[in-house]
């Protein structure tokens, strides 16, 4: 039977992030990953991580503090925050990013101007600066482990996010030769850079992940975490931990009975890796953890695109860029507007959550996006470029009747919704739901006129029309073992569980129910791996050393 001193589940940023830590802290260090390959969400994500007060940041001439960064956070707390485990966020962050840099191949950059998601609130970054990138990384650096990372099929061309529409670049950007140089070179930005370059740190260290592992039971003696039981291709087998096991196992989102037990309402459309189902949230409570933060999610409006998405699943689209764009608004069944089309993903999550208590019904679900010809010869349309045709199963029609008469909602209502909307476009305003007062409004949609209003107010003018339904979905759940300001796992009582960490998606999360700007999974996700990383190996220090 093996033995380390500190066991890592998942090879996300938050395990590989507490598995370096962990190892240069003295201990001995077993990464164990449930999927074939490494990276889970993280890999498929944008990379970018939030992280208040960063040393970046001065870099830009962009000033922060602390206590501006709390004054922020806890201003989004709706009672759901532990100020304690923010507090411990924000102090640590700027550390964890000092410590990557001067020790691992991990390096950040501002992905400069990126707003906070709510950047009007008490102490946002209207001008960003808490967001940060990974520069573009070669998977060459890693020899064989380069073909053994998950690949997005969310960014599939090897950007970094501030040259993407959504960091700010816009279409076309990045010359196609330069695109096909950096394939050849086997280059990546965006999560597969952070994956990359974590896996890196982590090989040079001699830490070798082994896959193919899934973590179903800890092993528990005397009260305290002594191992992991797994399920692998050979069959069942146990690993021993001296000092302690960090669960980073991502979230449940891929768990039905889960996302129904804990969930505030409807998550149909989840848009991460299929192997976040609960593992590490199931382990955490047989060992008589605590659980908060279990209604939330990351949440992401979702279109679902007919076919298989390369993994046997259906291809759930982050629909993003599309609803903030001139042209485009969304409506419900009734064929109304509903919410500010431009809000942050995780806030709009909330929109789909609204009832009508006497019809006992979910108001806005369905609910669909449309937009006209312009906006699609403009910017093009779900995976088409401005200029080709949209995908068959889009909508279309030529008149907002007859579009109507096939989404199967008021045809009235919604060329009265339309009217209204062009009005106030005209206006130079949406006095209905504030859309374009927000510089996080106006970061999405038309790049070439970010920072205006116009970036996301424009009329539907020109047939045809078309509309595509939205689902509720998510980047992953955000509730699981409450951890205290080291990321130990607490019991009922409150104590910490001997030897038992938590970081990621699969603990309570920091954010409550909030999302602090770009990057507000994955900073507090390493930052709390960091935590984890850093206080197992001292303990396994101080276990050796009675």
């Amino acid at each position: 039977m093996q033995e380390f001193d500190v066991v890592v589940l998942g090879t996300g940023a938050a395990g590989l992030t507490a598995a370096i830590r962990a190892h240069d802290g003295g201990a001995r260090v077993g990464v164990f990953e449930k999927g074939d390959k490494l990276g889970g969400t993280s890999a498929w994500s944008g990379g970018m991580i939030w992280i208040p007060n960063n040393h970046h940041m001065a870099e830009i001439g962009v000033s922060d503090s602390a206590e501006d960064a709390m004054t922020y956070i806890m201003s989004l707390s709706h009672g759901m925050i532990e100020e304690e485990l923010a507090q411990a966020f924000v102090d640590t962050g700027p550390e964890m990013v000092r410590w990557m840099e001067e020790h691992t191949p991990v390096q950040f950059r501002i992905v400069e101007g990126f707003p906070d998601y709510h950047p009007e609130f008490p102490c946002g970054k209207t001008e960003g600066g808490r967001s940060m990138e990974c520069p573009l990384f070669s998977f060459r650096e890693l020899g064989a482990w380069g073909d053994r990372i998950t690949r997005s099929y969310f960014f599939t061309l090897p950007l970094t996010m501030a040259e993407s529409t959504i960091g700010g670049g816009v279409y076309g950007g990045v010359p196609a030769e330069e695109i096909e140089r950096r394939q050849a070179a086997g280059e990546w930005g965006c999560g597969h850079s952070l994956i990359g370059r974590l896996l890196k740190g982590c090989l040079d260290r001699g830490i070798e992940p082994v896959t193919g592992a899934r973590a179903v039971e800890l092993v528990m003696e005397d009260g305290r975490v002594a191992g992991v039981r797994f399920e692998g291709a050979d069959g069942p087998f146990q690993v021993r931990s001296r000092g302690g096991v960090v669960l980073a196992t991502g979230g449940f989102e891929w768990n039905p009975e889960m996302v129904k037990s804990f969930l505030r309402g409807p998550m149909t459309s989840p848009v991460s890796i299929p192997t976040n189902t609960g593992d590490g949230l199931k382990m955490s409570m047989k060992a008589g953890a605590s659980l908060g933060n279990m209604r939330e999610a990351w949440w992401m409006p979702a279109v679902e695109i007919p076919g298989d998405r390369g993994d046997g699943r259906p291809f759930q689209y982050i629909f993003q860029g599309e609803r903030a764009r001139p042209g485009a608004i969304m409506v419900n069944r009734k064929g109304r507007r509903f919410t500010n089309e431009a809000a942050n993903y995780n806030a709009f999550g909330a929109a789909f959550h609204v009832q009508d208590v006497t019809h006992f019904e979910y108001v806005n679900l369905p609910c669909w996006s449309i937009c006209d010809q312009a906006c699609i010869d403009t910017y093009g349309f779900i995976r088409t470029t401005p200029g080709e045709p949209v995908l068959d199963f889009v909508t279309r029609a030529d008149s907002l009747a007859e579009l109507a008469g096939k989404l199967g909602i008021p045809a009235d209502a919604l060329e009265e919704t339309v009217a209204r909307w062009n009005a106030s476009v005209e206006a130079g305003g949406d006095p209905d739901f504030g859309r374009g007062d927000s510089a996080q409004d106006n970061w999405w949609g038309d790049a070439t006129k970010r920072g205006l209003k116009e970036a996301t107010l424009g009329k539907l003018t020109k047939p045809p029309f078309y509309a595509v339904e939205v689902a509720s979905g998510s980047l992953g759940t955000k509730g699981g073992p409450k951890t205290d300001t080291q990321a130990r796992v607490l019991d009922l009582d409150g104590a910490p569980i001997p030897g038992l960490y938590a970081a990621g998606n699969v603990m309570a999360s920091a954010m409550g129910m909030t999302y602090g700007g770009a990057g507000g999974t994955l900073g507090p996700g390493m930052v709390f791996g960091y935590l984890a990383g850093r206080h197992a190996a001292e303990r396994t220090a101080t276990l050796v050393n009675r």
